[in-house]
């Protein structure tokens, strides 16, 4: 006998069935559908759950990112590998205060994961070996050193928390391959011509791309966006002319928007401003030069009346205003607060999305599991009236039967049958007490 096709669970107000030729997705609570971008607002919040420090993390913020960066040319990784590094790193820092994870140890594991994911596979021994020998150049090692067996284990370790953070969503933008081809585009390359004035604007440009990544503008924007910013504030920064660029100042011909490339350029005039020399190109640029590009970035934004963040609710801003409030924890430094086993910060957190995300694309695989799993999470019930007769209970003696010699405290050996106590009086007696008054009568033999 074939099994019965189950039917389709039925609406919550007793309507028609949904439609299954649009399946709306796999069923409810057993998957979920992965964010790549995260905007300024949700940052602030994660970033206040946490008890963000903004003088402190900021500036282990772009430790780590350099850190990566300087480990990845050593190693002579791809820049992709370090732009995939560099996301992963924002989105453990966003979640996780640096009191109890070691910004050296998770910007070093970011690596680890980014080259698994890149498939430019390096040992975990390689990437501490390389750290270290960049840090002390007194002290060189190989990666076969003992020294590197504990960190070793624990950057393994530290990986699954990675992974656990951003969801096994491995999507991550690298605009510098569309910002070369962007690049040629303004300047091509003509007859005769030495091409100078191009290689500096594509230089600058992409040494801009990487101090893209000191902001949290790559978990934001996406990859069109990121570009266009770059190319427009590059232009700025080396007075080129106008005419060159404003093809790419239309946003919507590019799939972006005006306010997203906007607010990107204004990330990194706040890097470029208030970290000139922890950057590639802020050492380049004049200070001057940077505060009259952001007067000219901030009327843009007045005169077409965007806001500073793209897509900010007012409702929420006092929510998220103060969340750079100093935590009890946030005077310990990560330098005396190793991320080591045995230490305090042993005791993982698990990140805010629960379970591991599953990505579906055929729709009729999403069908066929959504049918499969209803039957054991849709509560069916069925009520029945049956009529119960019961038994009406007879009225229980009050006082002993005649002739009955169970009475409470004789120490017969007969159990008491709960019947209720009442006072003795003369009337009522002791049958005993009763034959001795009569044989004690006078007149009676």
């Amino acid at each position: 006998m074939a099994p019965e096709t189950p039917k389709p669970p039925a609406t919550a107000n007793g309507g028609p069935p949904p439609d299954e030729k649009k399946p709306v997705g796999p069923p409810s609570g057993l998957s979920a559908i992965p964010s790549q971008y995260t905007a300024e607002q949700g940052l602030r919040q994660s970033m206040k759950h946490i008890g963000y420090d903004e003088a402190r993390e900021d500036g282990y913020r772009l430790k780590g990112i350099q850190l990566i960066d300087s480990v990845r040319q050593s190693l002579q990784l791809p820049v992709k590998t370090f732009d995939t590094a560099a996301i992963y790193y924002h989105k453990f820092r966003v979640r996780f205060p640096s009191n109890e994870y070691n910004y050296e140890d998770v910007a070093l594991a970011a690596l680890f994961v980014a080259c698994k994911a890149e498939d430019t596979i390096k040992k975990s021994k390689d990437i501490l070996c390389a750290a270290h020998n960049l840090r002390q150049t007194h002290d060189h090692k190989t990666p076969d050193d003992k020294i590197f067996e504990a960190p070793s284990r624990f950057t393994v370790g530290l990986e699954r928390h990675i992974l656990e953070t951003i969801g096994f969503d491995f999507r991550v933008q690298y605009p510098q391959k569309l910002l070369i081809k962007m690049a040629r585009k303004i300047f091509p390359r003509e007859h005769g011509q030495s091409g100078e004035e191009g290689r500096k604007f594509l230089r600058v440009a992409y040494n801009m791309s990487i101090d893209l990544y000191k902001t949290f503008a790559p978990i934001k924007q996406a990859t069109f966006t990121l570009v266009l910013a770059i190319l427009e504030l590059t232009a700025l920064f080396l007075d080129t002319d106008s005419a060159r660029v404003d093809e790419f100042k239309k946003a919507a011909s590019w799939h972006s928007e005006r306010a997203c490339v906007l607010e990107t350029m204004l990330d990194l005039l706040d890097l470029y401003t208030q970290f000139p020399k922890s950057t590639k190109v802020g050492v380049e640029v004049a200070l001057s030069k940077v505060m009259d590009v952001k007067i000219v970035i901030n009327n843009m934004v007045a005169k077409d009346k965007h806001q500073r963040y793209h897509g900010w609710c007012d409702r929420c801003a006092p929510d998220v205003l103060d969340n750079r409030s100093v935590t009890p924890g946030s005077a310990t430094s990560p330098a005396t607060n190793s991320s080591l086993p045995g230490s305090g910060s042993a005791k993982r957190k698990r990140a805010p999305s629960e379970g591991t995300q599953r990505f579906v694309f055929d729709a009729d695989e999403a069908r066929k599991e959504k049918n499969l799993v209803s039957r054991y999470f849709n509560d069916e019930y069925e009520e029945h009236e049956v009529e119960v007769e019961e038994p009406v209970r007879e009225p229980e003696p009050r006082h002993p039967v005649q002739g009955s010699h169970s009475y409470r405290g004789h120490g017969n050996g007969r159990a008491d049958y709960g019947w209720p106590s009442h006072p003795r009086s003369s009337r009522h007696g002791h049958p005993s007490d009763r034959h001795r008054s009569r044989r004690g009568h006078p007149g009676r033999s």
